[in-house]
């Protein structure tokens, strides 16, 4: 199914983390916590400024982003799990 967020939305696919810690120790499933860490699947065309033209997102696809832990809503496209989140709730772009 294709999807396109509308405005200053993206789609964001959660990067999961390695389930042993530094030290060696496996984390089961009831203790990890969600990732805040993403990949972008597919952005908005970008929102309407005071001027109202549009202001294209930052982000694009394939960037990796980080995310606070609450953000974005969880949605089910194609039997995967994906967030979508505005702009606004990134924190920042890994390089």
């Amino acid at each position: 199914m294709a999807f396109r967020p509308l405005h200053d939305r993206v789609l964001v696919r959660r990067v999961e983390e390695d389930e042993k810690t530094a030290g060696g120790i496996i984390i089961p499933d009831t203790a990890k916590e969600k990732p805040q860490q993403g990949e972008v699947v597919a952005v908005g065309s970008g929102a309407r400024g005071d001027d109202n033209e549009i202001v294209p997102l930052e982000v694009k696809s394939g960037d990796r982003i980080l995310f606070g832990k609450w953000s974005g809503t969880e949605v089910k496209l194609d039997g995967e799990d994906l967030l979508i989140m505005k702009e606004s709730d990134i924190l920042g772009i890994l390089d």
